[in-house]
């Protein structure tokens, strides 16, 4: 062998042996937890008897090194106790300003005009938007103050789903039959009949307008009291998914067929609305004529009143005075369906929040969450003096500016 093979063959040998030792590599540099201090307070509305996070999660966050303010009865509508919120680790307070000086406030529904003025600049809240109630003034109140606001129904996860508007539609959808039969009753004025049917009695009739998780979730309530259903969706795709998930060949479904859809709801009982928009408005799909050619104390629920309805004529009404009339058609239009079973939505939102809080604690806080992560930044609509939503910003006509560009000025 000669010298310069025997000097290659050294070094092939001497490198594959370097393989097999431990190799060191830059370790991340992770950022320090920041500790966050978290506000829920009471809401004022009568129509909301939700609250964002049950005890069990405060206790959860707290034991993770956050600190909890919570306004007396914040919970009461979900029977959770000032006792049992203490003893999870929060502070019990009796006054809502000391609420409104946290750095992050959790509520249901939108602050109001009162409430946005005792927060301090640049604190976060996260809320539900409700485009229906929305106006410019509130927005530009949070401009001014350089609120960041972060709305549930635009909040994404890490695969692109909503899992807030994802849970509130399955507890809407199991929950707006029901009350579509309390109002069929004879009790409520009603047709006096029976959701479903029984032997030697014809079924009523239950039209759906959408196929997504509300319907779903109806449709399938609807399947298991015996009702005739039909529903509708502009989605062929999801009419293939809802029947494939319900796994049934009961249900007739069709595309928004104009004729189709107006001869179905002139011969039904019951009608759901549960047509949610592209952008954040619902589309008007059952005109003043169709509601006409219903038949008598036939009952309407439009699920997507919070987005501003898919009736022509739907009217946005509370929990105290959630019914009204035309055309002698009963209409149910209340935003907030989830908040009749307010224990239950509890303990889903807080299964979805909980782990988005200790992730923004683990990031270093809200604003490096945001930028952290493009699936969360998009549940922003303003921040810090911006509106970042273009079409809010189109629909009440305010400057927008994009969000990522403001990520990219932040990095400089």
């Amino acid at each position: 062998m000669s010298k310069q093979q025997y000097k290659q063959e050294g070094f092939e040998s001497l490198a594959k042996e370097q393989l097999l030792y431990p190799q060191e590599q830059l370790a991340m540099v992770k950022k320090d937890r920041k500790k966050l201090t978290i506000g829920i307070p009471r809401e004022k509305s009568s129509n909301e008897k939700r609250v964002a996070l049950r005890p069990e999660a405060v206790e959860i966050l707290v034991n993770n090194g956050h600190e909890f303010i919570v306004e007396t009865q914040a919970g009461e509508g979900g029977k959770f106790t000032d006792q049992q919120y203490s003893e999870a680790g929060a502070m019990i307070v009796y006054s809502d300003k000391e609420i409104y000086e946290c750095d992050i406030i959790i509520k249901i529904e939108p602050p109001t005009l009162e409430e946005v003025e005792y927060m301090k600049p640049g604190t976060t809240i996260i809320s539900a938007l409700q485009i229906a109630k929305l106006n410019p003034e509130y927005l530009k109140t949070l401009i001014r103050k350089k609120i960041i606001a972060i709305a549930f129904e635009f909040l994404e996860d890490q695969v692109g789903a909503m899992p807030i508007v994802r849970a509130m539609s399955e507890i809407a959808g199991s929950t707006v039959m029901l009350i579509a039969a309390e109002y069929l009753s004879s009790e409520n004025d009603g047709k006096g009949l029976i959701l479903g049917g029984v032997t030697g009695v014809p079924p009523s009739k239950v039209v759906i307008i959408g196929a997504g998780t509300v319907g779903e979730y109806a449709a399938r309530t609807a399947l298991g009291m015996g009702a005739e259903l039909k529903v509708f969706d502009k989605s062929i795709y999801r009419l293939r998914r809802l029947k494939y998930a319900i796994n049934s060949h009961q249900i007739f479904t069709s595309t928004l067929d104009t004729m189709m859809l107006s001869e179905a709801i002139s011969r039904a009982d019951v009608v759901i609305g549960a047509m949610r928009g592209e952008g954040v408005r619902s589309p008007f799909i059952v005109t003043e004529d169709m509601v006409a050619s219903m038949k008598p104390n036939s009952v309407i629920v439009d699920v997507s009143i919070d987005q501003g309805g898919c009736f022509e004529t739907s009217e946005l009404r509370t929990l105290k005075s959630p019914t009204f009339k035309k055309f002698g058609v009963i209409h149910y239009c209340v935003p907030n369906i989830a908040s009749r079973v307010a224990r239950t939505s509890a303990t889903a939102l807080s299964n979805i929040l909980t782990p988005y809080l200790i992730e923004i604690g683990e990031t270093g806080g809200i604003e490096d969450m945001i930028f952290a992560n493009t699936w969360f930044m998009k549940g922003v609509y303003a921040y810090r003096g911006h509106l970042t939503n273009p079409y809010i910003a189109r629909k009440f006509d305010i400057p927008f500016k994009e969000l990522a560009f403001l990520t990219a000025g932040r990095m400089l």
